[in-house]
Order: structure tokens, then sequence, then C-alpha cells
């Protein structure tokens, strides 16, 4: 497939544009600064901004779907959903948060007492965001929120899937390598499962 990536230099971002070149598809890196990505004969690196619809149009145009992992403090959901919409493009994968899961009936994590303040702006402008995704009738989108701890890793290949709920272990802890998610990512690109729908993985 040809891919175009906003965001692409980014700790997940980089993670998910190589497993798509592994996998043998096409993309188009975008970002402020994409020559931090290693050439590749199948990697087109460009300087582009998610919140100029101009660059959204140009740059996706031609393309089979998109993928955003740029932070939803730094991004306006309006202007790259009107870009797809004129650029033609029909798929959308979106780089969630945790914050959105549920951990009991209609309790996100979000709204738990113990959620650190440094991080609710961010989580908000996700749950705004996927809010936003639910309204959309024509795109084809996907917003997949990792586990709690979310880091860089081991590429393991085995985790779980779920859908609003966070996902924990035995033991009660809720991670996915930033590896596993990009698999993951990578397969719902490949064989769609989740269209209009937020899922999540763990371990």
């Amino acid at each position: 497939m040809k891919i175009a990536h906003f965001g692409a230099t980014g700790n997940a971002g980089s993670r998910i544009v190589a497993e798509a070149l592994q996998r043998g598809h096409e993309v188009t890196a975008i970002a402020q600064h994409p020559e931090k990505l290693s050439p590749h004969p199948r990697l087109t690196r460009q300087q582009g901004d998610v919140n100029n619809q101009h660059d959204v149009v140009t740059l996706t145009t031609g393309h089979d779907a998109v993928i955003s992992s740029v932070r939803f403090q730094l991004i306006k959901p309006d202007i790259l959903l009107g870009g797809l919409a004129e650029a033609k493009v029909k798929r959308l994968l979106v780089v969630g948060g945790a914050a959105t899961l549920e951990v009991a009936p209609g309790v996100q994590l979000l709204d738990t007492p113990g959620f650190p303040e440094a991080y609710k702006p961010e989580a908000l402008g996700g749950r705004d965001f996927l809010n936003r995704l639910r309204s959309e009738k024509e795109l084809e989108w996907t917003f997949l929120s990792p586990s709690a701890e979310f880091a860089p890793g081991s590429r393991i290949g085995k985790f779980r899937i779920g859908g609003d709920q966070l996902l924990t272990d035995a033991d009660g802890k809720s991670w996915i390598s930033m590896e596993d998610y990009a698999i993951a990512m990578i397969d719902e690109l490949e064989k769609p499962q989740h269209i209009r729908q937020r899922f999540t993985v763990g371990y």
C-alpha cells in the first residue's frame, strides 16, 4: 500500500514507519524534520504541516491510507479531516492514548482521581479527537489506543486486543511496547477489523 504518515519521526511514528517498510509498503513520512528518518528505497521524506490543509491535500493525494501519530495538543482535527476529504483518502488510522479507555463501566482512566494533572491536556485532546471521529460518516477511521504504559521496548509479536476497556495483565499492569503496537497498527491497515471503531492492545 501507499501510506502517508504525519508525525513519522516521533517515538511511535518511527516504529510504525519501520514496521510498514519491513512489510513492503511505500511510506511518505511527513514531519517538520523528516530528515531524522534514515533513507530507504520505499520511503519518501516530506516536510509538511498537519494543520495546513493545503499540505494535507498535496501530501496525501494518491495514498491508500493516512496514519497520524501527532500529539493531540498539536493537531486540529477539522483541518486534517477536511484535507483528507479533499484528497479523497478514505482510510485514517490514529495513534490514540490510553486515557480514554474505561477502567470501570462508563469511567475513563482520564476521570479517575489519580490521573496525573500534567497529562490531562493531551488526554483531553485525545478525547476530543476521538469524539470528532465518531461523528464521521464517510471516512473509514480507526483509533488505536495503547495500554497505560507505552514505551520503546521489544518486538515480541504477541499481545492481546481489546475494545474500549483498559487491558491489564495478571499482575494488574497495563503495558505494550511501541514495537508491538506498530505491529497491531499495520495489521489493522492490512486487514481492517475496526472500521469506525477504537480498539486497544496490551500484554
